[in-house]
């Protein structure tokens, strides 16, 4: 009888550790898979940080932040990136029209690129809300509510290359691409003027 016990509890301890064994697994396997997911992030904040002011209109408001990319899709051949505010005021949003900001819309940045360093652009400008090319800093106006707004800095991999005879806006280079886009990766910064 004491030999059919010891057997049932060791029968149940092999369960109990199989059963940690396979619980284990998917963790580790949960891990490795975030370390490879496809991303943008900054050496100059934090997702969800605030965004440096010389950045900013409060800084020289043309020199876009360092971003790195890591983990691109297999087969992307090109990135877009593109920066934008949906905490405009509502007085703004009805006087132009708009839902966001564009504060920075570039594509044809080549699949190869790992870095894109302050004040530099690696790929073709598109116009940005002031209809301009080229980054155009955070600037939300104080008198405003919400004082603190969120900058989206998406960044999508794309299967081929984007062309245009003109600087495209926003609307004009999600167009052209939605049947290209590979996977998308998005990093937020916030600023507040107040």
């Amino acid at each position: 009888m004491k030999q059919v016990i010891a057997i049932i509890g060791l029968g149940i301890l092999a369960a109990a550790f199989s059963m940690f064994i396979t619980n284990s697994e998917p963790e580790i396997n949960t891990s490795m898979e975030e370390e490879k997911k496809f991303s943008v992030s900054s050496s100059a904040f934090l997702d969800r940080g605030f965004i440096p002011s010389q950045y900013t209109c409060d800084g020289t408001r043309t020199m876009n932040p360092p971003l790195m990319i890591s983990n691109p899709p297999e087969g992307t051949r090109s990135f877009v990136l593109i920066m934008d505010d949906p905490d405009i005021p509502q007085e703004v949003k009805e006087s132009r029209g708009i839902e966001v900001f564009d504060h920075w819309v570039m594509y044809g940045i080549p699949a190869d690129t790992t870095i894109i360093n302050e004040g530099e652009s690696v790929g073709v400008s598109g116009l940005n809300g002031a209809g301009n090319e080229g980054y155009t800093g955070p600037c939300p106006p104080p008198e405003y509510e919400p004082t603190e707004h969120r900058y989206f800095f998406t960044l999508y991999a794309l299967s081929g290359s984007l062309q245009f005879a003109q600087a495209p806006t926003k609307a004009e280079v999600e167009a052209a691409m939605h049947t290209m886009i590979l996977g998308e990766a998005t990093l937020i910064g916030r600023y507040d003027r107040k």
